[in-house]
């Protein structure tokens, strides 16, 4: 339809006119002339309504549902980030229970040897000096830590203090193949040197190649003079093979040592030496043997069967 004056006219008037149907609609209420029309129009539109509603109440739900799957995402969230922290206390609960544990071990053993010693925490480890087999402990000269002390845990004999700083100090490992201890076996008192050898056991060579010597016998520090560099009596190991003599002067022992050198981390350094040698009281106890079964044996009695009123009556 063209812009011309007649259009607009006619724009107008129907403008007008609804107008006046509005009006007189609203005048009159549920008596209004219009209504009958009105109950037509909305029979006819009705359904017209329903579906654009119906149409478009999908999408207001989709997107309701994109919302609230953005909180559950939120809470999902939030619950791993809570997950992962119990987690986290969980397993420092766990390391500080462990250490506890291992600090009150390592204090048994002290009082056992009546070792005056200063806890340390093992903070490196490797080739530190030229070493093969060392460790770095938190502790240094200002400490009273000085070179040629001896330390240990609650397993035993640890090594020896090489090199000293301010604030921390070197310790060579017992396993490392430069470190030598004197021993003494537990009860027979037989005197030898222990060398490391890595992570394999430890080479123990007695002076007395007539040693009777079995699997599972245990040997301590034999000590120094002036318990440098080792104190008496710390639990070395357990001697897990006797080497054939083969006529030799000395015997030769393969040793298993108490430490477990993987897994150091709390340790003591002896700054003072007992003032008796301990021996054998360092050792842990030795598992008790399981005591025998009793049997019991049943034997039939031949007289009791033939006095027996059964026998009687024939």
């Amino acid at each position: 339809m063209r812009d011309t004056r007649e259009s607009r006219l006619l724009l107008v008037l129907l403008v007008a006119i609804a107008f006046a149907l509005i009006t007189v609609d609203i005048r009159g209420g549920e008596d209004s002339p219009l209504d009958g029309a009105r109950h037509a129009a909305a029979s006819v539109f009705g359904p017209v309504e329903d579906g654009v509603a119906s149409a478009v109440d999908p999408v207001g739900n989709a997107v309701a549902a994109v919302r609230e799957s953005g909180d559950r995402h939120d809470r999902v969230r939030r619950l791993e980030e809570e997950n992962t922290k119990l987690k986290q206390r969980l397993g420092n609960s766990a390391r500080d229970r462990a250490r506890s544990a291992e600090l009150d071990k390592l204090l048994k053993t002290a009082g056992a040897g009546q070792y005056g010693i200063k806890g340390a925490q093992v903070i490196g480890i490797g080739a530190a000096q030229g070493f093969s087999w060392t460790v770095t402990i938190d502790m240094g000269s200002r400490d009273g830590i000085r070179r040629d002390m001896t330390v240990i845990n609650g397993d035993g004999l640890v090594g020896r203090v090489t090199t000293v700083g301010s604030t921390t100090a070197t310790v060579l490992l017992a396993i490392d193949p430069d470190f030598t201890v004197g021993t003494r076996m537990e009860g027979s008192g037989e005197l030898g040197f222990a060398t490391g050898r890595g992570d394999r056991s430890l080479h123990v060579q007695l002076l007395n190649g007539k040693a009777r010597i079995k699997k599972g016998d245990r040997m301590v520090t034999f000590g120094s003079q002036a318990d440098k560099p080792f104190v008496p009596g710390v639990p070395v190991g357990k001697v897990v093979r006797v080497d054939p003599t083969g006529g030799d002067l000395t015997r030769t022992l393969q040793v298993r040592p108490y430490v477990r050198f993987s897994k150091l981390d709390i340790v003591g350094v002896v700054v003072q030496p007992p003032r008796a040698n301990p021996r054998d009281s360092v050792l842990p106890p030795k598992p008790a043997k399981p005591k025998p079964t009793p049997t019991v044996t049943v034997t039939a009695n031949p007289s009791a069967t033939a006095t027996s009123p059964a026998a009687n009556r024939s």
